[in-house]
């Protein structure tokens, strides 16, 4: 068996998003040559399926196959470009594809034996998409939680774990970095 892992920037006070689903707070995050290594070595290192909810599945199209995201951050705009994606969607029919930005399946509905059988096939990370990692972690089929918390409290926003059951982690990494985040990996007990 395969396994689900998410990653996601959230605030101190634990919110993924804005109240309204803005991500504009991102922008405290400091250049950081230490965070940027970090997160091209993990996704170049990862064949991983990329997993988002319709919402992130977006906003990443509308960005990562751009020629300003491939001039920005080329290492990761070919990461999400070129890996598998799953995006869930009760609306979207269908997707269309580009020379940066294919590979993309769409699932009209979280059902747990149909998780499982992905995940015999394939590990998945779950980007962002807090209401896929709500369903799935309530379903106990997340295997890791991979946070990366910014330095910045917003004081309203979409929480995280918004009605997630109670769960208890053990932590396997704590790191930090010099624009301030720190990366905490967790796994479920």
């Amino acid at each position: 068996m395969r396994k689900i892992s998410v990653f996601n920037h959230v605030t101190v006070d634990g919110f993924f998003a804005g109240p309204n689903g803005e991500i504009d707070w991102f922008k405290v995050i400091k250049k950081d040559d230490e965070w940027d290594k970090y997160t091209h070595e993990a996704a170049k290192s990862s064949s991983s399926t990329l997993m988002f909810g319709h919402t992130t599945y977006e906003m990443m199209k509308s960005f990562w196959p751009t020629p300003e995201a491939i001039k920005i951050d080329p290492i990761m705009a070919e990461v999400m470009d070129n890996n598998q994606k799953i995006v869930f969607s009760k609306t979207l029919a269908s997707v269309r594809e580009g020379p940066n930005w294919k590979n993309i399946r769409i699932l009209n509905e979280i059902r747990r034996e149909d998780i499982l059988k992905l995940k015999e096939k394939e590990d998945i990370t779950i980007i962002g998409s807090g209401t896929i990692v709500q369903q799935l972690a309530n379903l106990d089929l997340i295997d890791e939680y991979n946070l990366a918390v910014v330095p910045i409290i917003l004081g309203v926003g979409k929480p995280l774990f918004k009605d997630v059951k109670k769960m208890n982690l053990k932590l396997l990494e704590a790191r930090t970095f010099k624009n301030g985040i720190v990366l905490l990996n967790y796994r479920p007990v």
